[in-house]
């Protein structure tokens, strides 16, 4: 809308200019025969026309310099978010250990609590990036973010159920960063 109405205003500023002849020029510009006349009205028409083309290639260049912006924009958050991604992808096995070291029983109680302090701290970090884990143990399998490991036999749980996570998947806002390793049950009776 602003950009027609710009429009609009240079076309009647340019009108003005080569219909009302001011001074000396008006003087010069009368026509002094029909034939001056009708040169002068295609004369007229041809630089309105010029004009025009003009405002047009304007807009169309303001138009594409905007939508070049906006895409350039839109590709930089892309790899950003792609970036990000790899950087937490390789983190994953250092959360691991973690998670492995707090399993294990240490004998020292202030070197578990520097370690469970240190594990803390990296998931928050992973949490404010929008990393999440994947629930897996007790839940129904699902193979878009599980990764069966094995088929467990099983009466105690609900066929297709996850057992037990082997190895824990996480996820970045919506994109799957690393499936969940997990035993599924297989109940016999099915």
């Amino acid at each position: 809308m602003r950009k027609e109405n710009g429009k609009a205003e240079a076309r009647r500023a340019l009108d003005l200019e080569h219909e009302l002849p001011s001074g000396e020029d008006a003087a010069n510009s009368m026509p002094s025969a029909t034939g001056d006349t009708a040169a002068g009205d295609t004369e007229l028409q041809r630089l309105k026309a010029e004009r025009d083309s003009l405002l047009e290639r304007l807009a169309r260049a303001q138009a594409e310099f905007e939508n070049a912006r906006r895409r350039g924009a839109r590709e930089q958050q892309e790899f950003r978010e792609f970036a990000t991604a790899d950087a937490v992808r390789a983190m994953l096995p250092v959360l691991d250990n973690f998670e492995r070291a707090l399993r294990a029983k240490p004998e020292g109680t202030d070197f578990r609590s520097g370690v469970e302090l240190i594990y803390k701290q990296l998931r928050d970090v992973l949490a404010r990036l929008g990393v999440q884990p994947i629930p897996a143990q007790g839940e129904p399998f699902d193979p878009r973010v599980h990764e069966a490991v094995e088929m467990v036999e099983t009466g105690e749980a609900p066929d297709h159920t996850v057992l037990e996570e082997l190895q824990r998947g996480y996820r970045m806002k919506e994109k799957l960063l690393r499936p969940a390793m997990v035993r599924v049950a297989k109940n016999p009776e099915k």
